[in-house]
């Protein structure tokens, strides 16, 4: 699987979460899943801080910007 059909993977998981409401599980799904692949595993502890901030802000758009703005 190249990097871009995974990260396409990963988006599409995370949005069916989202899409059912389930913010938390949306994006530790896309953080997980992007760690499954050696060219999408994230290096820093920043992206699970700012998909948390916006799970714990309820912020159903935010979460949808932070899993598509993965590229």
């Amino acid at each position: 699987m190249t990097r871009q059909e995974h990260l396409q993977w990963c988006k599409n998981r995370a949005l069916e979460y989202l899409n059912s409401d389930d913010l938390p599980s949306a994006v530790a799904s896309m953080l997980s899943d992007l760690q499954k692949h050696p060219d999408t595993k994230l290096s820093t502890s920043l992206f699970p801080r700012l998909g948390m901030m916006y799970v714990m802000n309820q912020d159903r758009d935010g979460v949808r910007r932070f899993i598509e703005g993965f590229n």
